[in-house]
């Protein structure tokens, strides 16, 4: 077997490490930065020990706070803008997978110029983009170790995608601490997130047996920890697990892609402006089951990882049984249903189909769809 499994992120994990953002920063050889976050992380006070960090290490910063739950082009440019205004020499994303994102991006942009769509996947990068320190607040992305930048392209109303390995994070300071705060229905839809990652990492069509192992132990930690965080947040057991769930997940899909389900997903929510990972969840279970139909023994294997008894149980019975997992898991930590999402209308069904098709995810896929299996997956989940 010959593969190619890359993790240019330096990665420091535990309780306490963002507090190193200023010195880590500094040994990237910065001393101006732009730090990116949205209303929400620095309205919870989130930011105040990283520009703290920032500060005792001499390192001068601006900050760009105007980004949204799902991240626009424009705000892309405005954020780079910014950056060149102040002589930016690194990039420091604090927030979930929107801030990551948009950082990525007007890091691309402060060296290579132009707008996002001039970058959108497959186009590469000229020029290395800006140093980027990544320190996520959510455990759902794994945004901090992956090459991918997911930025809506308002005038479509599509979500493009940026892809190289140079837009990966330098340094990631995944920090619990910055989690024990995170609403239940912010550490539900990340977490379902984080599933869905880790999911799409080992059944797709890319999976190798070094992301496998991240795969399988992310799906583990989720089974293991997430009702936990969602319904006593403070459990720093159950934080760290989702972090580390996260970041593992975020290894293993970064090296492998996502599928199907993150094709639907962004089709609804550059639509919709859905939150992606209630998007992922809506989903998970039903291209889990239809996939599973091609592919059982891969599926069985999920189930396992799942924490669920397959002894020697059909490969189809026990993907079935993880099906009913996911389900169950998704409606027990408050995931809305598709019909209950904001905007969602069913005659948009031919259109979102076919833009889940055209996704740079869709031949990841280990079974292959058409528009009309999107169309299929859509019409499951409206009616469950």
């Amino acid at each position: 077997m010959d593969l190619l499994f890359q993790l240019p992120t330096r990665i420091r994990f535990g309780f306490g490490v963002s507090a190193l953002a200023g010195a880590e920063t500094r040994a990237l050889g910065a001393a101006r930065a732009l730090v990116i976050t949205d209303p929400g992380v620095r309205g919870a006070g989130l930011l105040d020990g990283v520009l703290a960090s920032l500060s005792t290490a001499g390192i001068e910063h601006a900050i760009f706070d105007q980004v949204s739950g799902n991240p626009r082009d424009h705000e892309c440019v405005a954020a780079a803008e910014l950056g060149r205004a102040v002589g930016a020499q690194a990039v420091v994303a604090v927030g979930g997978g929107s801030p990551m994102d948009t950082a990525k991006t007007a890091a691309a942009l402060l060296t290579n110029g132009g707008t996002p769509q001039d970058w959108e996947a497959p186009a590469l990068l000229e020029h290395d983009p800006l140093p980027i320190v990544a320190i996520p607040t959510t455990s759902g992305t794994g945004s901090e170790v992956t090459f991918y930048a997911v930025v809506t392209d308002t005038a479509r109303k599509f979500k493009m995608s940026l892809l190289d390995t140079r837009i990966a994070p330098r340094v990631a300071l995944v920090d619990p601490d910055l989690t024990m705060t995170m609403p239940p229905s912010v550490t539900a839809s990340t977490g379902m997130d984080a599933l869905t990652h880790a999911v799409e990492s080992y059944t797709g069509n890319l999976a190798n047996p070094i992301a496998d192992a991240l795969a399988k132990e992310a799906i583990r930690l989720v089974a293991l920890h997430l009702e936990t965080a969602v319904n006593d947040g403070h459990n720093r057991d159950a934080r760290s697990g989702m972090m580390m769930a996260s970041l593992l997940a975020g290894m293993a899909f970064g090296n492998t892609d996502v599928a199907a389900v993150h094709c639907l997903a962004e089709a609804i929510g550059g639509r919709y402006d859905t939150p992606h990972g209630v998007a992922n969840s809506v989903f998970l279970p039903h291209v889990f089951a239809h996939n599973a139909e091609a592919f059982p023994a891969r599926h069985a294997e999920v189930a396992a990882a799942l924490g669920i008894d397959v002894g020697d149980m059909p490969d189809e019975i026990a993907a079935w049984k993880a099906t009913e997992f996911i389900s169950n898991l998704a409606r027990a930590v408050g995931i809305p249903a598709f019909r209950d999402l904001r905007g969602a209308d069913p005659t948009d069904f031919p259109d979102l189909a076919e833009a889940s098709k055209r996704n740079v995810s869709d031949p990841s896929n280990r079974r292959t769809y058409e528009v009309a299996d999107y169309l299929m997956i859509l019409e499951r989940a409206w009616g469950a």
